[in-house]
């Protein structure tokens, strides 16, 4: 079963001092060795900011060297990306980011039915949230 792996869930494991970092430690240990994990480019490129901003060099290191060898980094192509965009457009959120509508399209085309976030967007899409 893949899964795929939000910025939300990268970021409480990385903050000892995050609220869901317990969980998403405990959460990310059994994934690792039962399922297939998922992620992509625009969640690496979000998490690197919001690390690099929110904790320090040591945790972007942490986050490369050790969070993202495990996980399969699918690369957005221009028809996902223009699909992401167009959904986003069509929401008239502004509570749901473009990495988010991404993921949503990615694990919609993938069959990815759930997702490893602390980010009730992906349930209000129909997603199963881990943990």
């Amino acid at each position: 079963m893949a899964t795929l792996v939000d910025t939300s869930a990268l970021l409480a494991l990385l903050a000892a001092t995050d609220e869901y970092h317990a969980r998403a430690s405990a959460t990310f240990e059994e994934l690792t060795t039962h399922d297939d994990l998922v992620t992509h480019n625009y969640v690496i490129v979000e998490s690197t900011v919001l690390v690099q901003r929110r904790l320090d060099q040591a945790a972007v290191r942490h986050l490369h060297n050790a969070l993202l060898p495990p996980l399969t980094v699918a690369w957005i192509d221009e028809n996902l990306h223009h699909a992401a965009v167009t959904s986003l457009l069509a929401s008239g959120r502004r509570d749901v980011s473009l990495v988010d509508w991404v993921s949503f399209e990615l694990m919609r085309r993938q069959g990815i039915s759930t997702a490893f976030a602390f980010d009730s967007d992906f349930a209000a899409q129909g997603f199963s949230l881990i943990p």
